[in-house]
C-alpha cells in the first residue's frame, strides 16, 4: 500500500513538475505573476525623430499656450484674478479663422488648466444659440468684456437655467437684476 502510494505520488509530483515547466515556457504575461518575468532593454540612445521635435515633444509644443495666451488666461480666468469672467457677464468674442465675435451672456466658466473653457449664450432670431470656447484655443483672438453682471455677482457658478427662461436671460442681457 506505501509502495502504491508512493508511485501516486511521485507521478503526481511529475506531472505538476512538467505544467509548471509549460507554464514558464508559454511565458504567460501576467503582472502578479513570479513565474512569468519580462525583462525589457532599457532604451540606450536617443533617436532622430525625436531630436527633430516629432511624436511627443510637438504635440506638447503645439498644445502649450503661449506667453501672451496664458497672460489673459491668468488674467480672465484666475479666481483671485480682480478682473476674472464671471458668470452673468456679457462678453465678447472674436475669432481669428474667418473674423467672426460672438455676443454673449457667460453662463458657466470651466477652470481645468490649459483646458479652461467657458460659454456663451445669446439669443439670435428667437433661437438660443450657445458656444462653447477654449481659452487655450489658436482661433481665439481676443475676448472682451463688455459689461460685468449686474449686482456684481450672480447666485449661482453655472446660470444653466437660463436655457429655460428667456425672460430672464433678456433682462439679464438688458442689465436689470
Amino acid at each position: 500500500m506505501a509502495a502504491h502510494l508512493s508511485r501516486s505520488f511521485a507521478r503526481l509530483m511529475s506531472t505538476a513538475t512538467t505544467s509548471a515547466s509549460a507554464a514558464k515556457s508559454q511565458a504567460t504575461v501576467y503582472p502578479f505573476s513570479k513565474t512569468a518575468l519580462i525583462t525589457l532593454p532599457p532604451p540606450n540612445h536617443v533617436t532622430t525623430k525625436l531630436l527633430n521635435g516629432k511624436g511627443l515633444m510637438e504635440h506638447i509644443r503645439k498644445t502649450l499656450a503661449t506667453p501672451e495666451k496664458q497672460a489673459i488666461i491668468d488674467k480672465l480666468f484666475s479666481r483671485k484674478s480682480p478682473h476674472q469672467l464671471r458668470p452673468g457677464s456679457i462678453v465678447t468674442v472674436i475669432q481669428d479663422q474667418a473674423p467672426t465675435q460672438f455676443t454673449g451672456v457667460l453662463i458657466a466658466v470651466r477652470r481645468r488648466g490649459q483646458d479652461t473653457s467657458f460659454r456663451l449664450r445669446n439669443i439670435i432670431q428667437r433661437t438660443g444659440v450657445e458656444l462653447q470656447f477654449f481659452a487655450n484655443s489658436p482661433n481665439l483672438k481676443e475676448i472682451k468684456l463688455i459689461r460685468k453682471p449686474p449686482g456684481g455677482r450672480m447666485r449661482r457658478a453655472k446660470l444653466f437655467y437660463l436655457r429655460d427662461a428667456p425672460d430672464k436671460m433678456s433682462m439679464l442681457a438688458g442689465g436689470k437684476k
